[in-house]
């Protein structure tokens, strides 16, 4: 799962409802732990005072064991995007590697387009 998931539904933006709507039809949830800093970040910058931990507790942390050298270089074969969502596509495509059935949950249009180029269903 990409940030602007979790930014959405903190922020109660238009697709928020439906994104948590989508978020909960997961058995689990991913994400790279850059999210946190990333969620806590918007919510300091849109001087919102909310607690985080509610829409942190049910997800997973991806922590690769390893550069993902490999992986940065396959989604930039593709497209440009900025570090932070390269990052988070990278973990996509290495937790690919190991879970059959994922979906990359994201809000943002050029990560949709890369992570559906890299052989990974989108959403929400």
């Amino acid at each position: 799962m990409d940030t602007s998931c979790l930014v959405a539904v903190a922020l109660n933006e238009p697709r928020g409802r439906e994104t948590a709507e989508s978020l909960a039809r997961f058995d689990r949830l991913v994400a790279s732990n850059l999210l946190e800093a990333e969620l806590r970040s918007a919510l300091a910058r849109e001087r919102v005072q909310a607690d985080c931990a509610p829409l942190l507790s049910g997800i997973n942390w991806v922590l690769p064991d390893r550069p993902l050298t490999t992986e940065f270089r396959e989604v930039l074969g593709l497209g440009r995007v900025k570090g932070s969502d390269l990052w988070h596509l990278a973990c996509a495509l290495f937790l690919k590697r190991q879970l059959a059935g994922l979906s990359f949950l994201t809000l943002d249009r050029k990560q949709a387009e890369l992570a559906e180029a890299l052989g990974i269903e989108t959403g929400p």
